[in-house]
């Protein structure tokens, strides 16, 4: 059936570049990527970038944003439990510890674990746009970034001055969020606030969560100054989240803000782009929920950072620099008091030849870590414009990640760091060809990564620890097939999204019986959407997903969204997981069977 399936895509894949070739889409056409230190516009690109605009969002069966990137080819979201409460963020096959998450450009990482960059996950209310940057990525954003980077784009304002939301369902699930906004005289504000409760789908898995968003933009006509400020928080039983699926009362509060000031600044040929900001995350961990004096970790980490990206244009080319110091604190009672500094340089040039159509763009960072010393991160970008519609690309680069604190320090009844890690190193290399057309848009990419020194929890039997080790070799391919079609028939408007991922990894060379990590990737991962627009008023989406991993059995999960407009009101539907199927992503943690959400949202004129 995969075989077959993999064919028709393939074949669809053709079929759209062969007799699809029209006028590009005006809305990626006019969006400019700004993960990236030169700003190009999205068909300029020579990687393999997804754009989630605000639009798209909005007709997502989705509340927040680790559903909505399940939606995304390539990209696995591991959920343990629901509503964003805890999730990992993968991509191609690569850790937790890997992906690299931004707002607004800003590396919102965390010292301690991958396992806290979701923490940083903003509301959908306030997201103009996601920019998935897949593959190798070191070169632009520093470590981290090893198998790609997620960048958030806010928005600056909102259609109404005010939305008021509230939300009910199943579990006892019950939310409220208030949205407003102004923008007057050269300036721009938001402010949102949200708060979501649940009873939880099981025992021991209720949540208590809520998130605050500010953002200010000042001058806008001239040199732009914007601050943003987020806090987000937490609080949820974890039964069987970590430890083992038999610790039913463990329990964990986060809670994760940001504040930033950045500015853009252009002087004929020059844009500059300076940036200051501060992060925080908190961490505590509760082993018996009910008696805390069991056990008990509180962690708490600080990043302070400035940066300075700069582009300058002449005949040759663009060129993009700058530089990124950051300085990160670590309190622990777990893994100590640490602190690192990180220094990261970068420079590359883009050229273009054949009157603009193969671009060229070299370059490398030098990336320092106190307690690592220096690294370089060399790639190339190589992309060439068959027609308007039509373009072919491919990058190879090195990418680096050092070891979190936790891989380094951390030790519990069942799990041991490792002092003497050595830092993860892998070479990518990927080739793609994009389609960009008016109602039709296609992608497909063909990747392999080597990687050497991979951290990864492993035991030789089952009753040993689990311990930080550098396994030796792992080789990764893959393909990626994504297709997109928009027709509009009867004067509704259809959309019909289908995207295929497939992983081979060379899983021979771990030497080890168990791993916690490696041995979870998603081998096959199919997505099929379908969206109908009903006269703008009435919107309907069906999500289907599959999905394989090398470990665990497939699962197929069905959801359904509809939503009705009528003058300032927005009724909304959704039902997850129609088939109640049974399945976890990640630890043996049964996700909920099938369940609905009921919202009423309303906006002032």
């Amino acid at each position: 059936m995969r075989k077959h399936l993999f064919t028709l895509l393939l074949a669809a894949f053709g079929i759209v570049v062969t007799f699809g070739q029209e006028t590009p889409v005006e809305e990626l056409d006019s969006i400019v990527i700004t993960s990236s230190r030169i700003d190009l516009p999205f068909k300029e690109n020579s990687r393999t970038i997804q754009v989630i605009t605000a639009a798209q969002i909005e007709q997502a069966a989705v509340t927040n944003m680790a559903d909505l990137l399940q939606q995304v080819a390539g990209v696995d979201i591991r959920r343990r439990g629901v509503y964003g409460s805890q999730a990992d963020l993968y991509i191609r096959g690569g850790g937790f510890d890997q992906t690299l998450l931004l707002i607004d450009g800003i590396k919102v990482e965390d010292p301690q674990t991958g396992h806290h960059t979701m923490n940083m996950a903003l509301p959908i209310e306030v997201i103009q746009r996601i920019e998935i940057i897949k593959g190798p990525a070191a070169r632009v954003f520093g470590q981290n970034a090893f198998t790609g980077a997620i960048n958030i784009v806010t928005k600056d304002k909102t259609e109404r001055p005010v939305n008021l939301g509230i939300q009910g369902g199943s579990f006892g699930q019950k939310s409220t969020s208030v949205t407003a906004s102004s923008d007057v005289k050269g300036s721009s504000h938001i402010v949102h606030y949200s708060k979501i409760l649940s009873d939880g789908y099981r025992y021991n898995t209720d949540f208590d969560n809520q998130n605050v968003f500010i953002k200010s933009s000042f001058n806008k006509n001239k040199a732009p100054i914007d601050l943003i400020a987020t806090f987000m928080e937490r609080k949820f039983g974890a039964n069987g989240f970590y430890a083992s699926p038999s610790a039913t009362d463990q329990y964990e509060e986060t809670q994760a803000s940001l504040i930033g000031l950045s500015s853009r600044w252009k002087l004929d040929n020059w844009v500059l782009k300076p940036r200051i900001y501060w992060k925080r995350n908190q961490d505590e961990y509760v082993f018996v929920r009910q008696d805390p004096s069991i056990y008990r970790n509180l962690h708490i980490s600080n990043k302070i950072g400035a940066e300075v990206n700069a582009a300058y244009s002449s005949s040759l080319g663009v060129t993009g620099f700058g530089v990124d110091i950051a300085q990160v604190y670590l309190s622990s009672n777990n893994l100590g008091d640490r602190q690192r500094l990180m220094t990261n340089i970068f420079g590359e040039h883009r050229f273009e030849f054949i009157n603009d159509k193969l671009d060229v763009t070299p370059g490398i960072a030098l990336n320092y870590f106190s307690d690592f010393g220096w690294h370089a991160f060399p790639g190339i970008d190589l992309g060439y414009g068959i027609s308007d519609a039509i373009k072919i690309y491919a990058n190879a680069g090195l990418t680096y990640r050092v070891p979190t604190y936790t891989d380094l320090f951390y030790s519990d009844p069942t799990t041991l760091g490792n002092e003497n890690l050595d830092p993860e190193e892998a070479f990518t290399q990927e080739i793609g060809i994009r389609f960009i057309g008016d109602k039709v848009r296609a992608t497909m990419a063909v990747f392999n990564r080597d990687s050497n020194k991979l951290i990864d929890y492993v035991k030789e039997n089952e009753d040993d620890l689990w311990q930080a080790t550098n396994i030796q070799e792992l080789n990764t391919k893959g393909v990626e097939i994504s297709v997109n079609y928009s027709p509009e028939f009867f004067g509704i408007n259809h959309n019909f999204d289908l995207n295929y991922n497939y992983l081979d990894e060379n899983l021979e060379e771990l030497g080890q019986s168990f791993s916690r990590y490696s041995i979870n990737s998603v081998r096959h991962q199919f997505i099929a959407t379908y969206r109908a627009e009903w006269f703008k008023s009435f919107v309907q989406t069906i999500v289907y997903k599959h999905a394989e991993r090398y470990e665990a059995d497939a699962y197929n999960v069905l959801d359904y969204m509809a939503s009705y407009d009528f003058k300032n009101f927005r009724l909304s539907f959704i039902a997850n997981n129609i088939l109640n199927e049974e399945y976890s992503e990640t630890n043996l943690v049964p996700m909920p069977k099938g369940n609905i959400l009921i919202g009423l949202n309303y906006s002032f004129l």
